[in-house]
């Protein structure tokens, strides 16, 4: 195969998990689906994209939502 052909087909697998992750989490709550696509392996900036938010914003919560599983241990 092909670098190029490689390349198409590592960006449609990638445009297909997000279609994915974004049908799935419709009409979560925004801190949910934030947790759930961190726990995916989405990096903040890729999250931010997703749920249409800033990477500031994912890492705000990101950051209160470990604070909150640690203060229930």
């Amino acid at each position: 195969m092909s670098d190029q052909l490689l390349l198409e087909a590592s960006e449609n697998l990638k445009l297909l998990v997000r279609l994915t992750a974004l049908n799935t989490m419709r009409g979560l709550p925004q801190r949910e689906q934030i947790s759930l696509l961190n726990q995916g392996g989405f990096s903040p900036k890729q999250i931010a994209e997703l749920v249409g938010t800033s990477s500031n914003t994912v890492r705000v919560e990101l950051s209160r939502s470990r604070k909150v599983k640690k203060a229930r241990k």
